[in-house]
Parts: C-alpha cells; structure tokens; sequence
C-alpha cells in the first residue's frame, strides 16, 4: 500500500462519519442484545426452567449466566441498564452526525459514566468466564459493542482535548489517536477476548 493510500485510510478511520456511524452501529446492537436479555430476564423470573433461545450447551447458555446473581447486582437484571443507557448513546452519535458539537462538560462527564459501564461490562465478562462457567452470546455482543463505544468516545475526547490530561500526557495521546493506535489497542483487546474464550473452554463451545 503507497503512503497516499494509508493516509487516506487514517485520515477515513479518523473522520467523524467514521467515529460517530461506528458508535451508532454499536449501541444500536448493544440496545437490541440490552432488549433480548430483557425478554429473558423476565422468562427466567416466571420460570427459572425456562429453556432460552441461545441454550445451546452447557457453555453457551443464556440460561446458566441469566440465573447467576452476578446478573442482577442492583437488584434488577442488568440488561435494564442497557435499555437506560444506550439510547442516551444512541442520541449523542446521531446528534453528532448532525453536526452538533457537544460542550467539553457534557463530554467528560459522558466518558466518566461510560468509563463505569466499560469496567461494569468486562466485570461480568470475567465472572461468566471464571466463576460462573458458561457464556451468553448476547452478553458478549453487549461487551464488544461496548468496547467499540468506549474506544471511539475516547478517541473524541482525546483528539478535542476533553479530558483533563496534563499536557505532555495530552501531546503523546493526541499523536497516539492520530497514529490509530487506538484502533489497534481495540483489535488486541477484542482478540484477546476470543483467544481467552478459546482457550477456556476449546471445543467444549461446539459441544
């Protein structure tokens, strides 16, 4: 690839179409996921027999995760945070697409909830993986669609100069983000996911 066309593929990666369509496609299926684990909530809590649509084994199952308490820490299921939240995300990346530019407030207080939903997803991530023992798919979508969101709000706010970084630390990410090293950050840690999951449970996922 010449250095023309790598620079137009940054500079695509890079632009706010790219960001703000990449967020909105993500909390759009976090929503949808956020939506069936709603449904399956409420299944479980008429019939904890009930049999899920993605019952699959005893690794994958909806089932199994839904019925863990880790599922309803605050005392409801999760997935109504989802429901509560994503629309908020949705709204800001369709706002953004349309031109709207959002107050430095707005957006750092943005990036500190959704600091907490990130940290929230990958708690459950590894409580499934390692105390729990089994997988829903729709939970693992809700936790690449986050990570996306999380990626793409921070390089926003890291390229705008949101965050309150002092400012060698702002110079060196602001050329990290202009490098897309984000991007690739983003790619390690969603293969590394698969390359946990893989490695956990082999072919016991195929059962």
């Amino acid at each position: 690839m010449s250095p023309a066309a790598g620079g137009r593929i940054s500079r695509a990666l890079q632009s706010d179409t790219a960001v703000w369509a990449t967020m909105l496609v993500a909390s759009v299926a976090s929503l949808v996921a956020s939506f069936v684990l709603s449904v399956e909530a409420i299944a479980l809590a008429e019939n904890p027999a009930a049999d899920l649509s993605c019952d699959i084994n005893s690794v994958i199952s909806c089932g199994t995760v839904g019925s863990a308490w880790q599922s309803s820490v605050l005392g409801f299921p999760n997935a109504f945070l989802g429901l509560i939240a994503e629309p908020v995300v949705i709204t800001i990346a369709v706002a953004s697409l349309g031109g709207v530019k959002f107050p430095r407030w707005f957006m750092l207080a943005a990036q500190g909830v959704y600091l907490i939903g990130f940290a929230f997803a990958y708690w459950l991530f590894f409580q499934a993986m390692f105390v729990i023992g089994a997988l829903c798919p729709w939970c693992l979508l809700i936790t690449v669609a986050t990570t996306l969101v999380f990626f793409e709000m921070t390089h926003v706010n890291i390229r705008d100069g949101n965050l309150p970084l002092p400012r060698r630390v702002q110079a060196a990410a602001q050329s990290a983000v202009r490098a897309n090293l984000d991007l690739v950050l983003v790619v390690i840690v969603l293969l590394t996911l698969v390359l946990m999951i893989v490695l956990k449970y082999g072919s016991a996922l195929f059962a």
